[in-house]
C-alpha cells in the first residue's frame, strides 16, 4: 500500500510531473488502483446563492465587480430555489452539492444566517453540503460545521510566488489561515488549483508541494482548466493542454493517494476520450450539471451516458461518515426544509 506522506520536496515533485507521460499515467493508475473502488466517482453540483459583485481581483473571475463580464450582480438566493436546485441534481445522480457565494469573507449578518439554513436544509435531504464563500474566522467556520456542513471549499488558485500576479486583494496566507479554521473545525478540506491561468510547470509543483505538504491533506483537490472569460484580464489565455490536466491529475494522485480528485471547471472542452485519461490518471470526482457557478458544464445526462460508456459508478453521501448537526437536534425536518 502507498505510503501517505507529508515531506514532499519540489525536486521529487518535479520528477514525477516529468515523467515520461505513458508511464506517469500507468504508475498513477496503480496507485489508484489499490483501492477497491477506484471506478467509484463523486458527483458534485455547483451552484451559486449569490452572485457577481466580489470587491475581489482574481484576474480569472467574470464575478469581480471591477471587470465588465456581462455577469448580472444577484442578491443571496432564497431557501427554496436552492432545495429545488439541490432536488434537480440529486435526482440527476449528484451526491454533494456546493453552494458559492461571492463574497471576499463571511461576514457575520443576515445572509450568513440564510446560508446556515441552506446547510441545514440541504443536509435535510441526505446529500453533503459544501460551501465556498470566501476567506472564514474559527468562529464562523465552527458555526457551519454544527449546522452540518460536510466540506469547504478554498483554493490556492496557484503557487505562493504566482499569487500576486493574479489576486491582490488578499495574501497567500490568508488562503492558508481559512483552511486551519475549516480544518480545526473538522470540517472537510477541499484546495486545488487552477491551470492554464500563464503559470509555469514550476508554479504548478510548488502548488502540490503546499498543499501535499499541509498536516493533514485536504479531502478534495479540484484541478481546474481556466475557462478564460471576456472582460477579465485572462480573457486571451490559450486553452490548457489536455496531456497538462492529465500530468496534474496523476502527480496529485501518487502524491495525495488517498484525496478525491476533482476533474472541474474545462471540461466541457474535453472530449470522452480525454476524459477517460483523466479517470485513469487517477480523477475520481466530478461537478455534473449546465453550470460551474457561471461557466458552462456537460449536462447531468451526457456525465451519465459517460459513466455508462468507461463502467464508471457513482459514489453515495456520507461514505466517511455523516457530520453531526448540533443547530437542529430539537427540530423536526419540517421546520429545516
Amino acid at each position: 500500500m502507498t505510503e501517505v506522506r507529508h515531506d514532499w520536496t519540489k525536486e521529487q515533485i518535479s520528477e514525477i510531473y516529468n515523467t515520461p507521460l505513458l508511464d506517469l499515467v500507468y504508475r498513477a493508475a496503480s496507485i489508484h488502483r489499490e483501492n477497491k473502488d477506484y471506478a467509484e466517482v463523486q458527483i458534485s453540483s455547483l451552484i451559486s446563492i449569490k452572485t457577481g459583485g466580489c470587491p475581489e481581483d482574481c484576474a480569472y473571475c467574470p464575478q469581480a465587480a471591477r471587470y465588465n463580464t456581462g455577469v448580472d450582480v444577484h442578491a443571496i438566493m432564497p431557501k427554496e430555489e436552492v432545495i429545488a436546485v439541490a432536488e434537480k441534481a440529486k435526482a440527476g445522480g449528484a451526491s454533494r452539492l456546493c453552494m458559492g457565494a461571492a463574497w471576499r469573507e463571511v461576514r457575520d449578518n443576515r445572509d450568513f444566517d440564510k446560508v446556515i439554513d441552506m446547510v441545514k436544509a440541504v443536509n435535510g435531504l441526505d446529500m453533503e453540503v459544501c460551501c465556498t464563500l470566501g476567506m472564514l474566522t474559527e468562529d464562523q467556520a465552527q458555526r457551519l460545521a454544527d449546522a452540518g456542513l460536510y466540506a469547504y471549499n478554498h483554493n490556492l488558485d496557484t503557487s505562493e510566488d504566482d499569487y500576486k500576479r493574479i489576486i491582490t486583494t488578499r495574501t497567500y496566507d490568508d488562503r492558508l489561515k481559512t483552511l486551519e479554521h475549516v480544518r480545526k473545525a473538522k470540517i472537510s478540506v477541499c484546495s486545488g488549483g487552477i491551470i492554464g491561468l500563464g503559470e509555469t510547470t514550476e508554479d504548478r509543483i510548488s502548488m502540490l508541494k503546499t498543499l501535499s505538504n499541509l498536516p493533514q491533506h485536504p479531502e478534495s483537490v479540484p484541478i481546474n482548466a481556466l475557462v478564460p472569460v471576456k472582460g477579465t484580464p485572462l480573457a486571451e489565455q490559450p486553452r490548457v493542454s489536455i496531456w497538462d490536466m492529465v500530468r496534474m491529475i496523476a502527480t496529485t494522485r501518487i502524491i495525495m493517494p488517498k484525496t478525491v480528485v476533482r476533474l472541474s471547471a474545462g471540461r466541457t472542452e474535453m472530449s470522452t476520450v480525454e476524459q477517460a485519461f483523466c479517470f485513469m490518471a487517477g480523477a475520481n470526482s466530478i461537478f455534473a450539471g449546465e453550470k460551474l457557478l457561471t461557466t458552462p458544464n456537460p449536462s447531468f445526462d451526457e456525465d451519465m451516458a459517460m459513466f455508462e460508456l468507461l463502467g464508471l459508478t457513482p459514489r453515495k453521501a456520507f461514505k466517511n461518515g455523516r457530520p453531526e448537526i448540533k443547530e437542529i437536534k430539537e427540530m423536526s425536518i419540517n421546520e429545516v426544509i
